[in-house]
């Protein structure tokens, strides 16, 4: 198995030398922070077009999980088992730079990326001054805790989220992902609804398209290409974050629900642990190394930590109907 920190390292592990700045607390830890703010109605008219257009899931039976010999058993992937999910309702996208904007301007909402004073960042990414000048994690050195990355400075000082407005958000913690939700009247999904959603009503295959991972040669995700972490071919377009619909959508109508970047769960990684489960896999993965961009696949991290590749996905309770 990987070591712990190859998807997206943790602050916890990594780089607590780096003291961070006095902060609020975090927000509260049920899926929806303060039900007294969880209402649309209030919420930004550009949320409130992304709340409305959220796909309805019926929900059902399925099998979650895998046994496949290229999974990591370790990360909790198996025993397959039928899982019942509830009718949902599910982002079609992660969250986006002109959402989360949206939220920051509405609210004031200071991400914990920004009340630490760093975030992680891929190595290749930096310009080799600024590389050479932020510490990297050990044993993944291709992570680099760099002072001033956040969600408007992905890459840190001088860089800027302006000409990716409809890529994914990134280095928002799973604490930020609550605040969204609050904000917008949504919640982040449970593990087995993401899974159910992820797979687009295909069962035990190993992507939301199939068990191929590049059907007739075709990029159906955002991943590495090429030799990790030296060198990305770009085979897919992207060596960084794709736009939010990139791709073809799977057979709900989801896109990027593998690839692209981590998104948050609502689930504890384990039962009584302190780590948030995270799925998807992200634009980093590459089978040489970490092939977590599967649908059953799961990885965790501690919820103040945050990385240029985690992202989130809302999503939300089924209306109820009135009385006719």
């Amino acid at each position: 198995m990987p070591p712990e920190p190859c998807c997206t390292p943790g602050r916890e592990p990594a780089a607590l030398a780096l003291t961070p700045a006095p902060r609020s607390a975090p927000a509260a830890d049920p899926a929806v922070a303060d039900p007294a703010v969880a209402d649309p109605a209030v919420a930004d008219p550009a949320v409130r077009r992304a709340v409305r257009d959220l796909v309805d899931i019926a929900g059902g039976r399925f099998l979650m999980g895998t046994e496949d010999p290229d999974g990591f058993a370790a990360d909790g992937e198996g025993p397959v088992r039928e899982v019942v999910v509830g009718a949902f309702r599910v982002a079609p996208t992660t969250v986006t730079n002109a959402q989360f904007a949206s939220f920051v301007k509405a609210t004031g909402h200071v991400t914990e990326a920004e009340s630490f004073g760093f975030s992680f960042v891929f190595a290749g990414f930096l310009a080799p001054a600024l590389a050479a000048a932020s510490p990297a994690v050990a044993g993944t050195p291709w992570w680099r805790a760099v002072d001033g990355a956040d969600w408007r400075r992905p890459e840190g000082p001088g860089s800027s989220f302006a000409a990716r407005q409809n890529h994914p958000v990134v280095h928002v913690s799973w604490h930020d992902a609550l605040a969204y939700c609050a904000w917008s009247g949504t919640r982040l999904p449970g593990e087995a609804e993401w899974e159910y959603a992820a797979r687009g009503g295909l069962e035990g295959r190993r992507y939301p398209w199939g068990d191929e991972l590049r059907p007739d040669g075709r990029p159906m995700c955002n991943i590495w290409n090429g030799d990790f972490p030296a060198h990305n071919t770009r085979e897919d377009g992207y060596a960084g974050t794709a736009p939010a619909r990139s791709f073809r959508p799977n057979g709900y109508g989801l896109y990027n629900t593998v690839g692209n970047v981590w998104e948050w769960s609502a689930d504890r990684f384990a039962e009584h642990g302190p780590e948030r489960t995270m799925r998807g896999g992200s634009h980093m993965c590459h089978d040489s190394y970490c092939n977590r961009y599967r649908v059953a696949a799961r990885t965790r991290n501690t919820p103040d930590s945050s990385a240029g590749n985690i992202g989130f996905r809302v999503a939300a309770d089924v209306p109820a109907r009135s009385a006719p």
